[in-house]
């Protein structure tokens, strides 16, 4: 029997339809939307690409947008200055640094001076902090790992109780999403491993797994042996391989593939997530979630 197929596009659209519902009631009540600024220094193109996205879709849910595009040899200090800025803006619910940014400028301290109560990305040490708390200590879970616990919730995988193994353990995927797994709660109190590069045996983990999420950033790593049948598998990978000459357009295009050999999983497993259209649509989305809620946490409702 093949896999039921668990789509990000779909569940993308639900999302905001809901979130653009919420941001229509607050105005009238309030008189207000959420404020999204996203700061682009350079012109990356594919940074470009991905700030075009996020406007697009701040826009299409009602909300405040700001494109704030910096050259690329802006100093440290100014650019600190303009994160402070967007501190005390109170119009301003999400504060977004693009990256990559330019190596003159430390990564770090950019990311840390965004007023944790406006970082949506969920990546300073204080929301880190709040994550690994748990609970009501939760203001903005990144926005990957996130967006993979909502697909789980949405596709009716009962969580609770179940064997997670989670491939990776990266800052931005494996670990926030470990954790977010085995905290209390809806879509969580499940029994959580991570395997990685220094895992032995990592095959026998995963086809214990009831839920298998990788993000390993390794094309084709987990193979279908590798899986429980009837398992619940997130692919969070996107890797290119290739590329190949679009029917549509005619032009090139990236040949895209996961972590997770999908023909042969897909067999096996009870649900699946494709690449692309699986996980990667839900990050932007999530991003938006996260706005909202900041100005609801700043009105006193969340």
């Amino acid at each position: 029997m093949t896999a039921k197929l668990i789509l990000g596009t779909e569940i993308r659209e639900q999302i905001l339809e809901e979130i653009t519902a919420e941001v229509k009631e607050l105005k009238e009540e309030y008189g207000k939307v959420p404020g999204l600024v996203t700061i682009l220094v350079g012109e990356n193109p594919a940074s470009i690409s991905y700030v075009t996205l996020k406007i697009q879709t701040a826009h299409r849910v009602g909300f405040k947008e700001v494109q704030d595009s910096q050259p690329v040899d802006i100093s440290e200090a100014d650019l600190l200055a303009l994160i402070d800025k967007y501190n005390k803006d109170d119009s301003i619910n999400g504060i977004l640094v693009q990256l990559p940014i330019p190596k003159h400028i430390n990564e770090k301290k950019v990311l840390n001076a965004i007023d944790p109560d406006k970082d949506v990305d969920g990546f300073h040490p204080v929301n880190v902090g709040r994550l690994m708390i748990g609970g009501s200590e939760v203001k903005f879970p990144p926005c990957t790992p996130a967006g993979i616990q909502e697909m789980i919730v949405r596709a009716g995988v009962e969580t609770k109780g179940a064997e997670v193994v989670v491939v990776g353990r990266s800052n931005i995927v494996g670990k926030p999403i470990a954790n977010m797994m085995l905290q209390k709660g809806p879509g969580a109190n499940a029994t959580v491993t991570i395997v990685h590069t220094g895992t032995k045996n990592m095959e026998a983990h995963c086809k214990r797994a009831d839920i298998l999420i990788v993000a390993a950033g390794v094309p084709g790593l987990v193979k279908p042996e590798w899986i429980k049948p009837g398992a619940c598998v997130i692919d969070v990978g996107v890797n290119r391989v290739g590329e190949k000459i679009s029917e549509k357009t005619g032009k090139k295009v990236a040949i895209l593939k996961g972590d997770v050999d999908f023909d042969a999983a897909k067999e096996i497993a009870g649900s699946i997530t494709p690449v692309p259209g699986g996980v990667g649509p839900m990050t932007i989305t999530m991003l938006m979630k996260n706005t909202l809620k900041s100005m609801k946490f700043q009105l006193g409702i969340a």
